[in-house]
């Protein structure tokens, strides 16, 4: 699990052995209501309606009788050593003997000073998961094509995420280039997100192994037409990009395939640049890498290790994790084990 997380991973390998995934699962069919993974991994109520998680956890409020209060945001919070006094629109105040935030991500710091007399760091907040804009890039045209496997890379870094890449009308999207967004963020960010991408559509071959094996395609396929004829499992109308940019014209035999192409060809497959300019939102999804500062917190409790009886869970944590259900696993996670080291310590006190 926690591989999935570019943030908070290894606070949360322990938190899991407390409430993982398989927990959650059977957390919601114990209240009759039954999920499914899809395809890509992603976990949905059969239903395919979000509300009717919603539903549930309002249900689940009500039956214990919690009272939630709408139109009243959270403006200042002061502690003392008998609880918290909380201001709400700026005016109305609410007293506490114990805190949870567990307010989400937000996209700027400014959202995140009512929490600043707690005494707490922030990690300045920035954005994740996005996908990657090439405006007027021609391979835009070949949008909805789908390589299987890639690695991408962002030039001058190391990192290098796997897995399938989706062509789009406006640029680059799909796992390998989320899990980039994601493991890169702070990165494109000071970049100000004019970046260049680099992409190895054969990510099992380098550019000496990928021309041995080329060469033993050209003896191999040498009558047929080099740009009709697929190779490395990618689709055709990407096949047919790459011999176009490496000029080679449909007419050309593997037999007849000048070295100058083909070792364009080559470069077009194991080193392919794109330079993009900006970011786009995956879906509707708004994940945030930033937010309270983690060696501030105790995660076998969720408290704060600078405010007694102040814990926090989800996303306000400097936490955050791929698309398929892993931000709302943390926030679950985070969100049980503070629930139930509240209530152990009401009962023991």
């Amino acid at each position: 699990m926690v591989k999935y997380y570019a943030r908070g991973g290894k606070a949360l390998r322990s938190a899991f052995n407390s409430f993982s995934a398989t927990d959650t699962i059977a957390w919601f069919e114990e209240r009759g209501i039954p999920l499914k993974t899809e395809e890509d991994g992603r976990m949905f109520p059969f239903s395919n309606d979000s509300q009717t998680i919603i539903n549930c956890f309002l249900d689940e409020a009500a039956k214990y009788k919690v009272n939630i209060l709408t139109k009243a945001e959270v403006t200042d919070i002061q502690s003392s050593g008998t609880g918290f006094t909380l201001t709400m629109n700026e005016k109305e105040q609410s007293k506490a003997d114990v805190l949870l935030i567990a307010c989400g991500g937000h996209a700027k710091s400014s959202a995140y000073q009512f929490l600043a007399s707690t005494g707490h760091s922030i990690v300045e907040p920035v954005p994740s998961l996005f996908t990657f804009n090439l405006p007027g890039h021609p391979i835009t045209k070949l949008m909805g094509v789908v390589a299987p496997n890639v690695a991408v890379t962002i030039a001058k870094s190391k990192a290098k995420q796997i897995g399938p890449l989706l062509i789009t009308h406006w640029g680059l999207s799909g796992p390998a280039v989320l899990k980039t967004s994601a493991w890169e963020a702070r990165t494109l960010f000071d970049m100000d997100y004019h970046y260049e991408v680099l992409v190895n559509w054969v990510p099992d071959f380098n550019e000496e192994t990928l021309r041995a094996d080329m060469e033993q395609q050209r003896r191999a396929l040498s009558a047929s037409f080099v740009a009709k004829r697929p190779l490395y499992e990618l689709p055709r109308r990407l096949w047919e990009y790459f011999c176009q940019q490496a000029e080679i014209a449909e007419t050309i035999r593997w037999a007849d395939l000048p070295n100058k192409q083909m070792n364009r060809l080559i470069s077009q497959l194991v080193r392919s640049s794109f330079m993009a300019n900006g970011k786009t939102t995956f879906k509707e999804e708004f994940v945030t890498a930033g937010g309270i500062e983690l060696s501030e917190v105790d995660f076998r409790t969720m408290e704060s290790k600078k405010v007694p009886n102040l814990y926090f869970a989800g996303e306000v944590l400097d936490i955050d994790g791929v698309t398929g259900g892993f931000n709302f696993q943390a926030a679950w996670t985070t969100a049980w084990i503070a629930a139930h080291a509240i209530a152990n310590k009401a009962s023991a006190g």
